[in-house]
């Protein structure tokens, strides 16, 4: 008799599951970060040109890692398919496809920074997984195409189809289980998390906002982001979870000595503090990839100070704990900004997906040449010699923001009273600030706002003014100029290669 290639074919999914199940659980018990799905879409995000990534954020927003995530199971599943129904004719056909995808997953593994032995055995386990699952739902399979007749054939048919349906039932649960399990007992970013809350940091301040940093206008921006809000940014899959107690940072490269600091060790030292506001560079004209918080570490000049930096070294490579890397100008870790290796942000103990234990805060330059988080390495370097995660993706080298305003009050496409019209949002030119805002309504004149004035060029400002709107739709522009004079340009550039430009316009509606 023939067997469906149906049923080969779900053979082939159960037993793939299975093994993806298995790897997990793997991961998850021994707190290695990344299980084989998770190395793979890590792999897709590294490879991926940076205009490719850019347009699909625009397209899916933040939720792309879910989706890609997503795609690569929905791959694996139809592959899996395939094995099964390979498997009908020959059993080492599917344990070739197989053996491709557990050595895509071992590339992937091996491609992620500085992995151990250990990294790759949630591959090898998946992988024999695979092999033993499909072999067992097989032989049943194999049974149904014995060629038998009569009440023989009838009978060893039915016992066939309920060998195969009670396999299969049993590993589609064991799937589900290992999963279940593999998250209870995978208790490392938990325990992470728990260690992070009991956290008492002496000599980290809690943040008082400066009156004279805010103004009041309803809808505007709080002045100080809270740390739930702050936009998060990262390629990571699954985000490194560290225990305070493991992290250590290595400073060397062109230096003198080389430096290898713990966490008590920046514990031990003064701390800094400040109000620094960061943003993305892939932050739109408007957008609000952008956040202000007080943030408390050590200076990161003297920490270079006691390595002892050669003087023809221009950059910091520097490097995360999951691999990815950014190249920092040494200049701006060394004059007098206060570029630190954070450890509190606004108050507490950083948050895991801030970069928890230890982070660095840079004011002046965009996240992707500076902000590095769960940072493990400092190479002092040279420019020359470096190729960084998105400057090898065609960003720029430097990362300097670029002057901007937003505009908060009204939204876009808001219904407001006509007559005098309270409109407000904030501006920003990190390291420089910002000495005047101005808005124009429907193409008039330039008018200059009330702008806050916080303790430091480090921070945004807030800004409002009063326009007079008569009944019908209008457009409002603003723009900002900095204490250098330089006024923001009206110029329309993309986020590609270093920071959008142009002056961010709304349009809203007077009641008539």
């Amino acid at each position: 008799m023939k067997t469906s290639r149906g049923a080969w074919a779900v053979a082939g999914v159960v037993a793939g599951l299975t093994g993806l199940a298995t790897s997990y659980f793997v991961a998850m018990v021994m707190t290695i970060r990344s299980s084989p799905v998770v190395a793979i879409a890590e792999l897709v995000i590294r490879m991926t040109p940076g205009r490719w990534a850019e347009k699909a954020i625009s397209i899916v927003g933040h939720k792309d890692k879910p989706i890609l995530v997503g795609v690569i199971l929905v791959a694996s599943v139809l592959l899996f398919a395939v094995a099964g129904r390979l498997a009908a004719s020959a059993w080492w056909k599917s344990t070739l496809l197989f053996a491709a995808l557990a050595g895509v997953a071992t590339w992937a593994v091996a491609s992620e920074h500085n992995p151990s032995g250990v990294d790759f055995l949630p591959v090898v386990v998946g992988f024999v997984t695979w092999l033993v699952s499909l072999a067992l739902l097989s032989q049943s399979l194999v049974r149904r195409q014995v060629p038998v007749t009569g009440e023989a054939r009838e009978a060893l048919t039915s016992g066939s189809r309920r060998g195969f349906l009670i396999g299969a039932g049993a590993m589609a649960a064991l799937a589900i289980a290992l999963s279940g399990v593999g998250r209870v007992v995978g208790a490392g970013r938990r325990h992470v998390e728990q260690t992070r809350r009991l956290l008492r940091l002496s000599g980290v301040s809690q943040p008082t906002v400066p009156a004279a940093a805010r103004l009041d206008l309803p809808g505007l921006h709080p002045w100080m982001t809270p740390s739930d809000d702050f936009y998060k940014i990262h390629t990571a899959i699954v985000v490194p979870a560290i225990e305070p107690v493991d992290w250590k940072l290595r400073i060397h490269g062109l230096v003198d000595r080389e430096v290898e600091i713990t966490y008590q060790d920046l514990l031990d030292r003064r701390l800094t503090e400040g109000w620094i506001t960061l943003n993305c560079v892939s932050n739109p004209v408007g957008g609000d990839l952008i956040g202000n918080a007080w943030w408390s570490g050590v200076r990161l000049a003297e920490l270079l100070a006691e390595a002892g930096l050669h003087p023809d070294a221009d950059a910091v490579l520097q490097t995360s704990d999951d691999g990815w890397t950014c190249g920092t100008p040494v200049s701006a870790l060394t004059d007098d900004r206060n570029a630190m290796l954070a450890v509190a942000m606004n108050g507490k103990p950083l948050p895991i997906d801030h970069g928890f234990p230890v982070r660095t805060i840079v004011p002046g330059l965009y996240g992707y040449v500076s902000a590095c988080k769960w940072v493990v390495d400092m190479e002092v370097t040279r420019f020359s010699e470096i190729s960084a995660y998105w400057t090898q993706r065609g960003w720029g080298e430097q990362g300097p923001v670029k002057i901007s305003s937003r505009i908060d009050v009204p939204r876009f496409g808001d219904k407001v009273d006509p007559g005098d019209v309270r409109v407000g949002g904030v501006a920003w030119s990190q390291h420089t600030g910002i000495s005047a805002v101005e808005v124009a309504l429907d193409g008039g004149d330039w008018q200059p706002a009330e702008i806050s004035h916080p303790p430091t060029d480090d921070a945004w400002v807030q800004w409002v003014a009063t326009v007079s709107a008569d009944p019908g739709d209008h457009t409002l522009k603003v723009r900002a100029t900095d204490k250098n004079g330089l006024v923001q340009t009206g110029a329309v550039a993309d986020v590609l290669p270093d920071g959008a430009t142009g002056w961010h316009t709304i349009g809203f509606t007077a009641k008539g």
